[in-house]
């Protein structure tokens, strides 16, 4: 029997579901470096809140084209507000201001506590209990952040707190919102819902940063140009559709561990676009993480 079992589940793992993932974490993972390099040039709320208005309205014009409906239940709306502005506010706005502080490779490794959050907040909120396999897994993750965050000199850490907080903010966030989607949950199509829950969460977000900011278009070098284009396309409207493709194609668990390709591409790509440090103590950091979440989402 567990040789059939095995064999199905080797056949629901579709190879064009593998490569959907692929292009998904490649995506999301330069996107670190991108968002650090354009902060040169635009301030972060703008910049982030601006390019997930675009690519909300490019999504739903490709959900218009899939024939998926953009049509709201009226008591839903409630529940997409809320979980818009916590799981794509909360985030595209604390990550934007982390990489003020941050290096985008450290911001990366921080990312990757999103599935330690949730597993700490469905206690409570959805009743699911910690066994004692997945506490440890996430007692390793939340070590290897420590590694992270307490290996720098005490001065160092001090200024790049800021930063860290914000991170932790925004993974927190972005957990919260995915725990209450699973206890109230959005039926809609997936392209049709990730519109509707980038643009409700990006809007307040562009108008607070062109309020306080004031941002110059003028102030864009084509590179500046190219990035914002990278964000609104790329990241915002090619990763989540090929991310809901993914999911259509291969098993949830399978989708979640792919996703942990995201900060290590992140960590790379920095160093080699932004010749970000690479050291002992970073490798280590997102070694022990990685290895602490994987367990954590195998458990």
């Amino acid at each position: 029997m567990s040789g059939v079992s095995s064999q199905r589940a080797a056949r629901s793992i579709s190879p064009l579901g593998l490569v959907f993932l692929a292009v998904t974490s490649v995506g999301w993972g330069l996107n670190f470096p991108i968002m650090k390099n354009l902060l040169s040039e635009w301030p972060p709320l703008s910049s982030r809140g601006l390019c997930g208005i675009v690519g909300a309205a490019a999504l739903a014009l490709f959900a218009v084209a899939r024939k998926q409906s953009l049509a709201v239940p009226r008591p839903m709306w409630s529940r997409l507000v809320l979980v818009s502005l916590l799981t794509i506010g909360g985030w595209v706005a604390f990550m934007g201001l982390a990489l003020l502080w941050l290096p985008a490779s450290e911001a990366a490794v921080l990312a990757i506590s999103i599935p330690v959050w949730v597993a700490l907040l469905a206690w409570p909120i959805l009743g699911e209990r910690l066994s004692l396999l997945r506490a440890i897994s996430l007692a390793v993750a939340l070590a290897g952040i420590a590694v992270l965050i307490g290996g720098n000199e005490i001065e160092a850490s001090f200024v790049k707190l800021p930063g860290y907080l914000c991170v932790l903010a925004g993974a927190i966030c972005v957990a919260l919102g995915t725990v209450l989607t699973k206890h109230f949950p959005l039926a809609m199509p997936p392209l049709s819902l990730a519109a509707w829950q980038i643009g409700i969460g990006c809007l307040p977000i562009a108008i607070v940063g062109l309020v306080v900011e004031q941002p110059q278009f003028s102030a864009l070098s084509w590179i500046g140009w190219a990035s914002m284009l990278y964000m609104t396309l790329i990241q915002f409207c090619l990763c989540y559709v090929c991310w809901f493709a993914a999911l259509e194609r291969l098993p949830a668990a399978t989708a979640s561990i792919g996703t942990l390709l995201v900060p290590v591409i992140g960590v790379l790509s920095a160093g080699a676009m932004l010749h970000e440090p690479l050291g002992l103590r970073e490798i280590t950091a997102l070694v022990v993480t990685l290895g602490g979440v994987t367990m954590a989402l195998r458990s």
